[in-house]
């Protein structure tokens, strides 16, 4: 086979090379030969026996497919270097080659782990380091890999030890202050007790089995997302627990209370129709609302208030000036109050008045018991009286019976009274006597009403008639418009022709004069007759 060393050929020289695999294939050629005159398969692909550019020899060979055996022995998985160790004892003067920093002849000034001192050992020949002991490791493909290869158990120990005898220090310190503190404070107390001229306790103070009680509380204190302060005793929440479940996770809808990565704060409550009391977390601003959060933020509006007064009041500089100041200004207010209630009081009278039920007794629990069905009929107990509406209901004004809208008049299309059929708003009721004079206008001014439009222009059953009451509605809008009687030769208009089906062709100007001239029965000045009478 050819190896990849072989340049570009030619095409003559391809050709042969060709024609020479082809013949160690059919056994015509002897095979190959390698550099051990091993007779190399000339069926043996070529991607096999080529080998790659940083192994080929030039040479057909398959040492690139075998196994290399190994030279040197490896080293087990235990052996590592001798941390620390030096090869003897150190020079008395600096050696050229040296390290510029600490003297040795292992190693140079940049890679030097000693500290860097302001004049090397070069140029003051003092605390010249001796020389490392260089070791070459053979380490195998485990001792390579192994991350606690080379460690010494007996360091962790040393640092155990260190950090043991820094927590005692540390314990011995705090032990002492809290009984530093203790003294002050019985000191303090026997002060009092002598000036109220109460009995002290002599027993007063710190002792080793308060003490233990303490650290004993303590530690029971410091559990999973509890951190107890060891300064001032006070065991502070960490921000969540993972057994918490977190703000942005109680409601996932997108469009609920907006939650801040960066501070993780979540102001409002993520399930807004939840009552406070029932849900998990209701927002953070119901915590700025709860305890003595609104005694602190009257407490600090009293302080800016007195400030802009000028008086010398500052919240946070003197908070206990501040706390006594605000309970001074509230009790003068209550006090002034009730002056001034008890001075009008006693001028105008009407203290009755103001005698009534408390507001726990008028907005407080009931004990009363209903019980609702599915479709939401009251089984048992006694349902609450529903809210009635500030409008008037069911009111009767103007000795009517009924209210307005309890009655429809067809041929008008107007609402009214049933009592008294009257359609006109806020109307006194005329009872029965009113409606007998509504239907009898009604009925006069059918008489009294020109023939319906319809009646005149459908099909007729006397020709005569019904030419002569169409003739009869055409001179009456000829007047109303104010026009002349047309001559007779004039051509009459496309409305007054009679169609094949026996119906007139109605024109829009002929029901124009229909509406004007239809007499209106809903209207109260239909029958007045003036009679001249002053």
């Amino acid at each position: 086979m050819a190896s990849s060393t072989i340049g570009k050929l030619s095409r003559e020289e391809y050709r042969r090379q060709k024609d020479l695999d082809a013949a160690r294939k059919a056994g015509t050629a002897p095979a190959a030969l390698d550099e051990e005159g091993k007779a190399i398969n000339p069926h043996i692909p070529q991607y096999l026996a080529q080998a790659p550019w940083y192994l080929d020899t030039g040479a057909p060979s398959l040492s690139h497919q075998r196994r290399v055996k190994d030279v040197e022995p490896k080293s087990s998985i235990d052996d590592w270097y001798d941390r620390g160790v030096k090869a003897g004892p150190a020079a008395k003067k600096y050696r050229k080659g040296a390290c510029e920093n600490c003297g040795a002849m292992t190693h140079k000034k940049q890679d030097c782990l000693e500290r860097p001192r302001k004049k090397g050992a070069k140029y003051t020949n003092k605390d010249i380091q001796a020389d490392e002991v260089i070791q070459e490791v053979a380490a195998g493909y485990d001792a390579k890999r192994d991350r606690w290869n080379g460690y010494d158990p007996s360091e962790h120990k040393r640092i155990y030890e260190e950090y043991a005898a820094v927590e005692a220090m540390r314990q011995k310190l705090r032990e002492e202050e809290i009984d530093n503190q203790t003294t002050t404070d019985l000191a303090a107390m026997r002060k009092v007790a002598k000036a109220g001229k109460i009995e002290a306790d002599p027993d007063f103070g710190s002792s080793d089995e308060e003490d233990a009680d303490e650290d004993k509380y303590a530690d029971a204190a410091d559990q999973v997302g509890q951190k107890l302060d060891a300064k001032t005793r006070i065991t502070v929440r960490n921000l969540r627990i993972r057994e918490d479940t977190a703000k942005y996770l109680i409601n996932l809808d997108p469009s609920s209370a907006y939650y801040d990565p960066k501070t993780r704060s979540m102001r409002d409550a993520p399930i807004k129709d939840m009552p406070p009391e029932d849900a998990k977390f209701a927002g953070e601003n119901f915590l700025r609302w709860s305890g003595e959060a609104p005694e602190v933020q009257k407490l600090q509006l009293f302080a800016w208030q007195a400030a802009s007064r000028g008086n010398d009041v500052h919240f946070n500089a003197n908070p206990t000036q501040g706390e006594l100041l605000h309970a001074e200004f509230k009790q003068k207010k209550e006090e002034l109050r009730d002056s001034s209630k008890q001075s009008i009081l006693s001028k105008y009278g009407g203290a009755e008045y103001l005698q009534s039920v408390p507001q726990e007794l008028l907005r407080g629990q009931t004990e009363n018991y209903v019980e609702y069905s599915r479709s939401g009929q009251v089984i048992k107990g006694k349902e609450r009286a529903k809210t009635r509406s500030k409008y008037i209901e069911d009111a009767y004004t103007n000795n009517h019976t009924s209210v307005w809208g309890s009655w429809y008049d067809q041929a008008s299309s107007s609402w009214g009274y049933a009592c008294c059929h009257s359609t006109i708003h806020i109307s006194y009721c005329s009872g029965q006597a009113g409606i007998e004079a509504v239907e009898t206008s009604t009925s006069k001014n059918l008489l009294a009403a020109p023939p319906p439009l319809q009646s005149i222009l459908s099909t007729p059953s006397e020709p005569q008639s019904s030419k002569s009451e169409k003739e009869l509605y055409e001179d009456r809008k000829r007047k109303m418009r104010g026009e002349e009687e047309p001559a007779p030769s004039a051509k009459k208009s496309k409305g007054g022709t009679l169609l094949d089906n026996g119906r007139y062709d109605v024109t829009e100007d002929e029901i124009e004069s229909y509406r004007k001239n239809r007499r209106m029965a809903e209207d109260p000045m239909a029958n007045y007759v003036d009679t001249g009478e002053v």
